[in-house]
């Protein structure tokens, strides 16, 4: 399949340019994540390329709470996307893995991030014991990487009046796989497929 770009943005073919040259030489997911944070930041602090029509919330998300996802460029291999989550002001997101090395920028608005990190081995079906292990506050222009199992476990919530946004770059098609959703107070946790707000999900 060929790969996809959603938006017509320089800035954001210049990143994916940028980002499959680096991917196709460097193998070590821990090494390229931080070989693209300069690059990643450039994209955070440009101003005019999400188009307004992609910062609007979806009623029908997968995610719940009107949370929207974006997406901006996907990989023809599904490999590598790229893509915007838009939070209502005051929504906060379930409790979620991503199953994938990534950057998480913010764009616009602030959040709040609560990081978890699983505390048994998944032996029971539909049970997950979660450790909360850091809270922190985002505003724009700040990332953090997702390198599993290590910080792929998180909540965001808005925190601004506004609709906080942040950008993904993911090594999966996020949207259209089946990753998870927990709920740490009754230690459970349950498969989902969170979807993309403008592009259905099909087989590849």
């Amino acid at each position: 399949m060929n790969d996809e770009y959603f938006i017509d943005a320089p800035a954001v073919r210049t990143f994916v340019e940028h980002v499959v040259t680096l991917a196709a030489g460097e193998t070590r997911r821990e090494r390229l994540v931080v070989a693209l944070q300069p690059a990643f930041a450039d994209l955070l602090t440009a101003e005019g390329w999400l188009p307004e029509s992609f910062t609007r919330p979806n009623p029908d998300s997968g995610m719940g709470g009107g949370i929207a996802q974006y997406l901006l460029y996907r990989r023809g291999d599904r490999s590598v996307t790229l893509h915007a989550a838009v939070f209502p002001a005051g929504v906060a997101s379930p409790v979620h893995d991503h199953l994938a090395w990534g950057l998480v920028g913010l764009y616009r608005g602030t959040q709040e991030e609560e990081v978890y990190r699983r505390a048994d081995g998944g032996e029971t079906p539909g049970r997950a014991r979660l450790v909360l292990v850091e809270r922190r506050r985002l505003v724009p222009g700040e990332c953090y990487t997702l390198l599993p199992p290590a910080g792929d476990i998180h909540r965001v919530r808005t925190t601004s009046p506004e609709a906080s946004i942040s950008i993904h770059l993911l090594g999966n098609d996020l949207g259209c796989i089946v990753r998870h959703r927990f709920d740490p107070d009754a230690a459970a946790v349950v498969d989902f497929k969170s979807g993309w707000a403008n592009v259905d999900c099909t087989d590849p």
